[in-house]
């Protein structure tokens, strides 16, 4: 691995760990409102980020690399409706799709093959989550403004579980 691989990965732990706190400031916004079902969307998008930090972590660990662990920024708490907030998180998933890209043309300029390998895990999952958050924003622009609508949306998002990932490294 490359030395720009090296630093990008370890880059992109803190990325996902920003997003991990990001999202819980999303659940904490729905908490507020009382749409308890958004806000256990995000907690579980929350838990999802950590875990892919923690899947990163262990690949560069795996690789002989130490992974350096920076201060992770707080988040921007001011938003002044729901759809605020849903329009955030595909904007931060577009540009985390952007990051693991970059990582990835980094590892394929050095035939990086295993680190590619493992990318293309992330590739997937940043399709599945920008589709999830658009379909968020989507549903919320149709229904959001019906007080039934939104209350069925809401029970729907609480009806999410989470699943762990399965990528071995």
């Amino acid at each position: 691995m490359n030395n720009q691989t090296y630093q990008l990965l370890n880059a992109q732990i803190n990325e996902e760990l920003y997003s991990a706190y990001l999202y819980l400031t999303f659940a904490d916004h729905f908490e507020a409102r009382g749409l308890r079902g958004f806000a256990n969307w995000y907690y579980i998008q929350t838990q999802e980020e950590r875990d892919h930090a923690m899947l990163l972590r262990r690949y560069l660990l795996n690789e002989g690399k130490s992974p350096v662990m920076e201060a992770v920024a707080k988040p921007d708490a001011s938003f002044k409706t729901d759809l605020e907030v849903l329009e955030a998180a595909l904007e931060h998933e577009r540009y985390i799709t952007a990051k693991i890209n970059a990582i990835y043309k980094s590892a394929q300029a050095e035939d990086d093959f295993r680190t590619m390998q493992m990318l293309d895990w992330f590739v997937k999952e940043q399709g599945e989550e920008e589709d999830n958050a658009r379909t968020q924003v989507d549903q919320y622009k149709l229904f959001g403004s019906d007080p039934m609508a939104l209350f069925n949306l809401d029970r729907e998002n609480a009806a999410r579980v989470y699943a762990a990932p399965s990528l071995v490294l």
